[in-house]
């Protein structure tokens, strides 16, 4: 059974991408910044190819250049939205280099973007079902920045790919896409090792261990978070259980477990950032 199916996503969208609804929604993911021009600019392309384009932003606010957090946003994110829908995602340090940029089916999404690492949780969770390198000019833009292929090439081939074009003509298939940097957490039969990996816009220390990793532990009121000098009993469902002020961890709304505080910010009581140890435990 595909890894898609497995998660309840529908999976693959068929040959040349048969299936994919028309006039799909075309969503953006870059690290511009909320008031940067640049995200004006990639909207401004795609409409002057498709006037009709359906544009959704699902941020702007990716840090810097930061692939690993791009990766995670996406895979968070995107498999939430119609079957078809058309992912750009602008995380590219190495643009203008010999990096590759792709078309990709993952589940019952598409994705144009860097073949980077950004797009490796996504497909590590649902599965590659289809990649293909954009190499056709004439779907691009007449000029190419060297430092802007979001508004050069990917902005024009999502409002092409919208309109009814078939992916296929866009360049050779690959097989596999490149993989990210990607910290596993250590698991053992009486705790688990972390990190944390992203901190979100609450302030909420978000790790690299997930919900399954938690239940080879056992019951998680019985569990015990490390992180830095502080410690926390148990795992809780809701932030609410809690009253404000307090530091609690929990599983997020994207599986992770994150270490809060109430009405406030992990980060700022607590000092600590991405690359953080985090330890669960068995009380004892």
């Amino acid at each position: 059974m595909p890894a898609a199916e497995k998660k309840g996503v529908p999976c693959g969208l068929g040959p040349n991408g048969g299936g994919a609804p028309q006039n799909p929604w075309i969503t953006l993911t870059t690290d511009f910044g909320a008031e940067s021009p640049y995200v004006g600019a990639m909207k401004g392309v795609i409409l002057s190819y498709h006037p009709e384009a359906r544009l959704v932003d699902i941020t702007h606010e990716i840090p810097a250049q930061n692939i690993r957090v791009g990766a995670l946003v996406v895979a968070d994110s995107t498999p939430y939205f119609p079957a078809g829908t058309i992912h750009v995602v602008v995380v590219d340090p190495g643009v203008g280099t010999e990096r590759a940029l792709v078309y990709a089916e993952v589940g019952s999404q598409r994705y144009l973007a860097p073949d980077n690492g950004v797009l490796a949780l996504v497909v590590k969770r649902y599965g590659l079902a289809r990649a293909i390198r954009l190499e056709e000019r004439r779907f691009w833009r007449e000029r190419v920045s060297a430092t802007f292929h979001g508004r050069d090439i990917l902005a024009p081939v999502a409002a092409q790919l919208a309109r009814g074009l078939d992916p296929g003509v866009l360049g050779p298939p690959v097989e596999t896409l490149k993989l990210i940097d990607w910290p596993e957490p250590r698991i053992f039969p009486d705790r688990i090792e972390g990190q944390v990996i992203a901190v979100d816009s609450f302030g909420n220390l978000i790790t690299n261990i997930e919900e399954g990793h938690l239940d080879r532990l056992g019951v998680r009121s019985e569990l015990m978070v490390e992180i830095g000098q502080w410690q926390i009993r148990g795992v809780s469902r809701t932030y609410g259980e809690h009253p404000p002020g307090e530091l609690v961890s929990l599983l997020g709304s994207g599986g992770w477990l994150e270490v809060a505080v109430v009405c406030g910010s992990a980060a700022e009581v607590t000092g600590l950032g991405v690359d953080s140890p985090v330890r669960v435990r068995l009380k004892g």
